[in-house]
């Protein structure tokens, strides 16, 4: 028994280690994506909207070539990226991979100019084949967890019985390699490292630094502890119990849904959500090889399994529309997300999940109580119940590479304030990139109290692209603002903005500046 309390402290403790963490998101840069910039800049400056580690950074100088004399330092949220004081004229790129405080890469390129642009790209991804590994890797892991853990505590604590062991021992022996693979894989991702890195040990040293790593070992841990409750043994029942815990556990370690705030509430949800798909999940295939055994009385042990299976369904839908609501925000990402598609796929499958499993409570096992030959029907529903489970698990590995909609930071307006002794005019521009943009012109007296004007004309013109100025009227909006929408920028470049305000029949006040628009 001591044996099994150092086992249970071992997961709890390595399962609430973790300290706060969530998916990081680029907040802004210095200078400017699309900047053209008469001199080379001292550094890059990126700040996200929580603190970050380096993984991956290059710079390609506006010849084209991979530099390797760029020095990198992070503080907090903020990473920098010292250029050489030698960049030729040209297009630069700076590609970065940081790592999010959820064990997740956040990549991306910084583009500026200096003097005249030239046809340096960005570096193309490459990695669809080390993301089909990762998303395989995590289906393993699923079904390691899920149906291996799952199955053996149905077998210790529902069905008192190990008939229909061999799919839980299949899929324990799939999940123990797929969580190791997951690590491997986690860190040539998270250094934007080829497969022939996992010989070194880098990628391994940084996946075991994120929270992903912790939690991969606290998996391990209870699959193995799930094979040993295999054994026929008195403390079985004991290792299938802490075996459970360690899936909530590892699940609420490290991801998405386990690192948002609040954490009190997260981190519970999706350790009773792990709880529950496993009880449910896990007995699937126990119950369609007792169903297989004409000889023995299944009766006992599906009403167990519908007692227990209805609270498991209970928590489910509890926690994970707790977590839904966080992770979305509103219900429109339903729709409007990757995130949220694949989220109501998930509900789709769901829902028909939750469909048969009324069934098999309300009809089809009555039918097999009261002596009817309702065995073949129950044992095909369970089938199909398995089915949609592995598709259920298929999708949800998806969220690995999307993230959430509460972390999508809103794009921030670019702001011109252009400022003389007799008037002050403020631009917004939203989103401030190359395509279709709005503008919000606040118009002031020299001593920042609301201009009246009578008509405002916004003037647009792009001259080292060859296009002429541009002539937009402006609407005074309620909010007592002047609003010019959907204007088409179609380049980036530093665009010339003139504004032209009628104060009077005999006045008007005319204001110019640039405007710096990115890709």
């Amino acid at each position: 028994m001591r044996v099994l309390a150092a086992l249970a402290t071992l997961l709890l403790i390595v399962g609430f280690a973790t300290g706060a963490s969530a998916h990081a998101a680029l907040v802004s840069v210095e200078p400017a994506s699309g900047s053209i910039l008469k001199t080379a800049p001292k550094a890059v400056e990126l700040r996200f909207n929580e603190a970050v580690t380096p993984g991956a950074i290059l710079l390609i100088d506006g010849a084209g070539r991979a530099r390797d004399d760029a020095s990198v330092s992070a503080s907090g949220e903020t990473i920098s990226v010292a250029l050489p004081p030698d960049l030729p004229q040209g297009t630069a790129v700076v590609s970065y991979r940081v790592i999010s405080q959820d064990g997740h890469p956040v990549s991306g390129s910084v583009v500026f100019s200096i003097g005249t642009p030239t046809a340096t790209k960005p570096p193309t991804s490459t990695d669809s084949g080390l993301n089909a590994l990762i998303w395989l890797a995590r289906v393993g892991l699923y079904l390691g967890l899920f149906v291996g853990v799952g199955g053996v505590f149905f077998a210790r604590w529902i069905a008192w019985s190990m008939i229909g062991m061999t799919v839980p021992r299949v899929a324990l022996a799939i999940g123990i390699p797929s969580a190791t693979a997951s690590l491997g894989a986690l860190g040539l991702d998270l250094l934007g490292l080829p497969p022939a890195a996992l010989a070194t040990a880098a990628p391994w040293k940084v996946a075991f630094a994120t929270s992903a790593g912790p939690a991969l070992l606290v998996a391990i841990g209870a699959m193995l502890l799930a094979l040993m409750a295999l054994r026929s043994a008195w403390y079985a029942r004991a290792l299938a119990s802490i075996a459970l815990v360690g899936v909530g556990l590892s699940l609420a370690m490290t991801g998405h849904a386990a690192t948002a705030p609040p954490e009190a509430l997260t981190r519970p949800a999706i350790f009773l959500h792990g709880l529950g798909v496993s009880i449910w999940i896990g007995a699937l295939a126990p119950l369609i090889a007792l169903e297989s055994k004409p000889t023995i009385a299944t009766l006992p042990v599906v009403n167990r399994f519908s007692r227990i299976a209805a609270l498991a369904v209970g928590v489910l839908a509890l926690t994970g529309l707790a977590l839904a609501i966080v992770q979305l925000e509103k219900p429109a990402a339903l729709v409007e997300t990757r995130y949220g598609l694949i989220l109501s796929t998930k509900l789709a499958l769901v829902t028909g999940l939750l469909a048969l499993a009324a069934l098999n409570r309300f009809r089809l096992t009555p039918a097999l109580a009261r002596g009817e030959k309702g065995t073949p029907a129950l044992k095909r529903s369970i089938l199909l119940e398995g089915a949609i489970a592995l598709a259920i698990l298929a999708v949800v590995a998806g969220w690995r590479f999307t993230p959430p909609p509460r972390t999508i930071v809103p794009e921030t307006p670019l702001v011109v304030h252009i400022h003389t002794d007799k008037a002050m005019f403020q631009v917004l521009v939203s989103p401030g990139k190359a395509g279709v943009d709005d503008f919000v012109l606040q118009l002031m007296t020299g001593e920042a109290t609301p201009l009246a004007a009578k008509e405002v004309t916004l003037t647009l013109s792009l001259p080292e692209r060859g296009i002429e100025p541009m002539e937009r009227d402006a609407s005074l909006g309620p909010d007592g603002y002047w609003h010019v929408g959907k204007v088409e920028l179609p380049f980036a470049g530093r665009w010339h903005v003139r504004i032209d305000a009628l104060v009077t029949d005999f006045e008007k006040i005319t204001l110019e500046d640039e405007l710096e628009v990115t890709p």
